[in-house]
Parts: C-alpha cells; structure tokens; sequence
C-alpha cells in the first residue's frame, strides 16, 4: 500500500478527484494545508482522512516553515508526496529530501509558460493547443522529468476561464491517473525521463 501525504492551499480540487479516485494500492494518509481556511480540509476531514494546517506566516522565511513541514510530513511515512494547489515555492532542501517521491500538476503543456497567470499567457501568445502536466518535482520551479501531459483545443473564442475550466477536467483526470501509476510502482526515471512500465 502506498503511503499519500496530499499539501494543498485551497478547496484542493486536483486532491478530491485523487481521493475519490478510490486507489485500490493506495491510502490517503493525511491533508495538510498552509492556510486555515483552505476548504478542502473540511471536505477531508469528513471522509475520515487526517488533516492538519501548519501556518506559513507563523514561521521566519522559507527554510524554517519548510523543515517544520517536512517534519509533519514524515510522521505520516509517505511513499508519496503530492502538490495539488499547493501555493508555496519549495526551497532545494525540501525538494531533495523528496526527491523521487514529490510530484506536482501544472495547467499548462511543460516545458511551456511556467509560472503563473499560464492560460493568460497562452492565449497572449496564440497557441493552438494548450493542457496541463503532471511531473516530478525538481528545485526548478514547474520543472521536473514529466509523468504524463493531457492536450485540450485552443478555441477561437476562449478566455483565461474557459480555457482554465477545460483544461481543469483533464487534470482531475490525469492526475489520479499518475498518482496510480507511481503507487502501482511503474514509474521509473531514467536519466531525467519517467519510463512508464506496461501493467
């Protein structure tokens, strides 16, 4: 069984399609938040999963809330550590402490518009397909070897919401989906590719 810590910093909505996914080798250890009031804690608690807040603006800079956080992690023995809506920058430390076990989803088609305001972006530079990307996370900032990538049209009359709201669909898909693959153990990375094993 694999061992899920799952971070978020609001209604968690990426964390409810994984949880609801219903993982048969994997268990939801517990939520943990940066905020109080991120809605998805309740939405957990009421589905028996342990939750916790540790504050970010309680501790002095990056580093120490980041050791603080690693601390609460570990006390739940994860196997895996998942970003969904997670709105923190990670410091290298940390990163590395879960290096091969820590993995994020971006709304767009990485190694493009990293970051944030992506879909703005997108739209600004005329694309014609956009997505999102589930990936291992590196010290690099939306960079990491990449799981797995969903591809949504680019329509002639999008907005940043629409197009937001169509390529959220796809992540609620994809992101279970690799969080099955890693707790089935067939990913591998191989000289910064993620190598996918047949079931």
């Amino acid at each position: 069984m694999t061992n899920i810590v799952i971070l978020i910093s609001g209604r968690g909505s990426n964390m409810q399609a994984i949880v609801e996914a219903a993982i048969p080798e994997a268990r939801i250890a517990a939520v943990i938040a940066n905020r109080a009031d991120a809605s998805g804690l309740a939405w957990a608690a009421q589905r028996g999963i342990a939750t916790a807040v540790l504050d970010h603006k309680a501790f002095d800079g990056r580093d120490a809330f980041d050791a603080a956080l690693a601390e609460l992690i570990d006390s739940h023995a994860p196997d895996l550590v998942v970003l969904a809506g997670f709105m923190r920058i990670l410091t290298p430390g940390f990163v590395n402490h879960y290096a091969g076990r820590l993995v994020n989803i971006h709304p767009s088609l990485l190694p493009a518009f990293t970051g944030l305001h992506t879909h703005e972006r997108a739209l600004a530079e005329g694309v014609k397909f956009a997505g999102c990307t589930v990936h291992f996370v590196t010290a690099e900032l939306d960079h990491g070897p990449i799981i797995a990538q969903a591809v949504v049209p680019v329509l002639e009359d999008d907005t940043a919401d629409t197009l937001a709201a169509r390529i959220l669909k796809e992540e609620h898909r994809l992101y279970p989906e690799a969080v099955r693959l890693f707790a089935q153990g067939r990913l591998a990375i191989d000289q910064g590719r993620v190598r996918v094993a047949k079931a």
